[in-house]
């Protein structure tokens, strides 16, 4: 099992590179088709609504200014993948702003790889809400690097959040490639038996066993905790040396702004490793 189309947002932020080469890495790993991807800025409801006329010259003029930006991103990702050895890539300069242009995108792909929101970088185009709009809107898996610290994508140590919901499904199914390449995957459950009805009589069992027909080694941690579950897992995952976090990512969006569930705010402020979120 592995992924056969990955595709990677770049811009000319200092994590770029970071993201870019863990990217290739895995392109590299899974023989996979790379993507980089680089937006304007400027949502293509601009242009297909009208809003502005593409002959007045000062849109005009700015609009080029912008894709002068995106082109020099997509400039610094094609090195990074040849140094790594890395074939087929493609370049994209999407004409939308960050997060719908990666969202749309992201649905032909297998996995995303995107960076954390870094409040103290400004970048073109970039809203803080990007993240999760991709996460929640592009209905695919999505691997958000740490805006902090080294991240590769040689991933030994995945630790996976189980609650039995629908999108930790999804993102368990996504993360299978990942998954089946590692040494001991930690599976995690917290207040188990406070559901019943979604971990059944001995929690984890049926994931352990879907996880070990694929070959996948697992280890089934039980936790109870009576504080922020967000916070339990972002600690257990530093106690185990976890170098992946897998779960589902839980939101919706509600007069254009996005509203997230506690877990998934949490771990997007403050993770430490790359996190794959599905929806």
């Amino acid at each position: 099992m592995s992924y056969k189309t990955l595709l990677v947002h770049v811009d000319q932020s200092p994590r770029s590179a970071v993201r870019t080469t863990l990217a290739a890495q895995l392109a590299k790993a899974h023989g996979a088709h790379l993507v980089g991807a680089a937006t304007t800025g400027i949502s293509r409801f601009v242009f297909s609504q009208g809003a502005f006329n593409p002959e007045d010259p000062v849109f005009a003029h700015h609009l080029e200014h912008l894709r002068q930006y995106a082109r020099g991103a997509l400039g610094t990702f094609e090195p990074v993948a040849a140094r790594l050895g890395v074939e087929p890539v493609e370049t994209r300069l999407v004409d939308d702003d960050a997060a719908g242009g990666i969202a749309l995108h992201a649905r032909y792909a297998d996995l995303t790889i995107i960076g954390q929101f870094d409040p103290t970088t400004a970048v073109p185009g970039l809203m803080p809400n990007f993240v999760e709009t991709v996460v929640l809107n592009s209905g695919r898996p999505v691997l958000v690097v740490p805006y902090a610290g080294q991240a590769s994508g040689n991933f030994r140590r995945p630790l996976v959040a189980w609650d039995g919901g629908i999108p930790a499904s999804r993102a368990i199914a996504g993360a299978l490639p990942l998954l089946c390449q590692a040494g001991t995957t930690d599976v995690v459950i917290f207040n188990p038996r406070a559901d019943a009805d979604a971990h059944g009589d001995e929690p984890g069992a049926d994931l352990a066993l879907y996880l070990a027909r694929h070959g996948i080694q697992v280890n089934v941690i039980e936790r109870t905790v009576t504080g922020a579950t967000g916070e339990a897992l972002l600690s257990i995952a530093a106690d185990l040396g976890s170098d992946l976090i897998v779960m589902g990512a839980y939101g919706h969006t509600r007069f254009r702004e996005v509203v997230l569930g506690g877990v998934t705010r949490t771990v997007l402020q403050s993770m430490t490793v790359p996190v794959l979120m599905a929806h």
